[in-house]
């Protein structure tokens, strides 16, 4: 019997072998469980250690694609090349608001899964325009690198299940036509209209004098001198684009254009204001978004919202493979407005013969419904409404029911001197003019003498005319459905500065719109705020104080007696009984020179309509506005 040191073959009794041989397995198999473990522990594939890595990776990819940092997330793939430009494609195709990631944990791996890959299940939430919110589930394939180091097996459908190789996501966003503005009639003051687009072929261009004087012909502001340094530096067959011009005035200049060589013409269709274009404003052509004026106050209402296709498209000819989401959009809704197209076009018609820059508001006495409101230059700021102007001497409206207000007669006398002396400023009337001592105040606001009125400071104190004025509704915020400018009378501090505000100087201002409802506010009776867009109007402003019916019935007297004997003569021959004041406001020009803004403003005794016409550095109210303002009547 051997000892246990001896190295010979041990004996066996009956049935060893099979057991000895099973345990050399065993030891076998033990070798190889705990040689596979240190592998998997090495490379990170261990059960936890793995699905945490694997997790910890797809978050970095989902972080970075989320903050646009899309050479970051492809460099944590396995073909960043490739996931790059799939990533910015989508990207780019979908132009996502905003983008969210959620990991939603471990997952089963595809069949074809290396043994040591770890899924990774996550949502994606995109906010795309015309769909709002897509989401959906995809999965993420982590395989181990070297050490440490994980990454997420490559292929298009990690950005989208539905994605096969050569695709992309596609949102095609689809606006509806856009709602129309309107008139009282619901006839359209904008909507879609033709257009010309010119350019310049420069290859073609052979006589640049003959281009030049054609489009300052237009008087469209086009710079030709930046033109030819454009075209002189454009290649010979790059289009240079000029301008773009209504139908209109593309027929009305077409024949001269058309002969000029190298000119080109492209016909277009684009949403344009029909009539008052300062006020209505325009759409940019590029993004459809309205751009000024009513178009972008009301923005949101004519546009509607958009609707919107997500598609799988082939990468290569952009077609469409299946629709994975789809919504129609929502039709705008039309902006009504007061405008009176008969009215409006006369305005428009007296301003453009007037040949000098200015505006004309016409309201609805009784309601302040806004008629018309025309500004020239047509594209222009929208004066009409939102000017802040010296109103001159039509401010005597105003002046004047405060004397009426405090007890002063039409016929008691004020005086109307050639000059009056205030802290050492001279005042005086329009060409040097005197009345004598004895003009009533009837008198004086006829003719509008100047001095009359500051002849009487002391029936004034610094706050009278803001106090009055409360009557007329300046002072208070004005709810129009429009941007306006509500007029402003400040109280003054100084005699000097109190005389000038008498006659609409110093730091009164007004608007056109402001001045027809100080007219329209004697022709009713009572101030009623102007509205131009009913519809958004919740509140208008309430005047918190009130001309006395004597202070009334002695406004419309004097003024209509402006019209039959004084200052206001232009319209001595327009039928429906017009009621008048003018004024001639001074300022200082962008010289530093003197310069004064023309003014009348009235109404119609037999008629409903209140009106200011101003003409900027347009001479004298008398006149030069009185005639546009008699233009402007006769035509309606």
């Amino acid at each position: 019997m051997a000892n246990s040191g001896s190295t010979g073959t041990p004996a066996l009794g009956r049935g060893s072998w099979r057991t000895h041989r099973v345990t050399l397995i065993g030891g076998a198999a033990l070798v190889t469980v705990l040689a596979v473990v240190a592998v998997l522990l090495l490379r990170g594939g261990g059960d936890d250690k793995g699905e945490e890595r694997a997790r910890a990776v797809t978050e970095r990819f989902l972080d970075a694609w989320a903050a646009g940092e899309l050479a970051d997330a492809a460099g944590l793939t396995d073909d960043p090349a490739a996931a790059e430009s799939l990533l910015g494609s989508v990207v780019a195709n979908t132009e996502p608001e905003e983008m969210s990631f959620e990991v939603t944990g471990a997952v089963d791996g595809p069949e074809d899964a290396p043994d040591d890959a770890r899924a990774v299940g996550f949502t994606a939430r995109f906010a795309l325009a015309g769909l709002g919110e897509v989401s959906w589930e995809s999965v993420a394939l982590a395989v181990p690198g070297s050490g440490d180091e994980w990454r997420l097996r490559w292929e298009s459908a990690l950005l989208h299940p539905e994605l096969a190789e050569g695709q992309t996501l596609v949102n095609t966003v689809a606006w509806p036509e856009r709602a129309g503005i309107l008139g009282a009639d619901e006839s359209p003051v904008a909507g879609p209209a033709r257009v010309w687009s010119v350019s310049i072929w420069p290859a073609q261009l052979t006589d640049e004098e003959r281009a030049w004087e054609a489009l300052e012909e237009l008087d469209a502001g086009v710079d030709v001198e930046a033109l030819a340094e454009r075209v002189a530096e454009a290649e010979p067959d790059q289009a240079v684009p000029v301008i773009t011009l209504r139908d209109e005035v593309y027929a009305e200049h077409a024949e001269e254009l058309v002969a000029v060589p190298g000119f080109q013409f492209a016909e277009e269709e684009r949403t344009l204001a029909l009539a008052a274009r300062s006020v209505v404003g325009s759409v940019d052509a590029e993004s459809g978004e309205g751009a000024s004026g009513l178009q972008a106050r009301y923005q949101e209402e004519l546009a509607g919202s958009p609707g919107a296709e997500l598609v799988v498209a082939d990468r290569e000819s952009g077609e469409a493979v299946r629709t994975l989401e789809e919504r129609a959009g929502e039709p705008g809704t039309p902006v009504v407005t007061t405008l009176d197209p008969d009215v409006q076009r006369a305005a428009e018609e007296a301003l453009a013969e007037a040949g000098s820059d200015g505006s004309i508001v016409a309201l609805r006495a009784s309601t302040g419904e806004v008629l018309a409101a025309a500004d020239t230059p047509a594209d222009g700021f929208a004066r009409s409404l939102e000017g802040q102007l010296a109103p001159g001497s039509t401010f005597k409206v105003i002046t004047a029911a405060h004397l009426l207000e405090s007890g002063v007669g039409v016929d008691d006398a004020l005086g109307c001197p050639q000059y009056v002396t205030v802290n050492g400023q001279r005042f005086e009337n329009q060409g040097e003019f005197e009345l004598g001592d004895d003009t009533s105040l009837h008198d004086a606001f006829t003719a509008s003498c100047n001095t009359a009125f500051i002849g009487n400071l002391d029936r004034f104190e610094h706050d009278s005319l803001g106090r009055t004025a409360e009557a007329f509704g300046i002072g208070g915020t004005w709810e129009v459905g429009a941007a306006t400018f509500d007029g402003s009378v400040p109280a003054t501090s100084e005699d000097n500065e109190l005389a000038a505000s008498l006659i609409g100087q110093h730091q009164v201002q007004a608007s056109p719109l402001v001045m027809a409802s100080v007219a329209g506010t004697v022709a009713a009776g009572a101030f009623h705020q102007p509205v131009l867009v009913p519809g958004a109007v919740e509140s208008r402003h309430e005047a918190s104080a009130e001309l006395s019916e004597e202070t009334v019935a002695a406004l419309r007297g004097l003024m209509r007696d402006t019209v039959t004997e004084g200052s206001a003569s232009a319209l001595a021959d327009v039928p429906g009984e017009p009621h008048a004041k003018t004024g001639t406001a001074e300022f200082e020009n962008e010289d530093g020179e003197l310069a004064t803004h023309a003014w009348m403003i009235g109404y119609l005794g037999e008629e409903d309509l209140a009106f200011a016409v101003v003409l900027e550095a347009g001479g004298s109210g008398g006149r030069d506005a009185g005639p546009v303002a008699a233009d402007f009547l006769t035509r309606r």
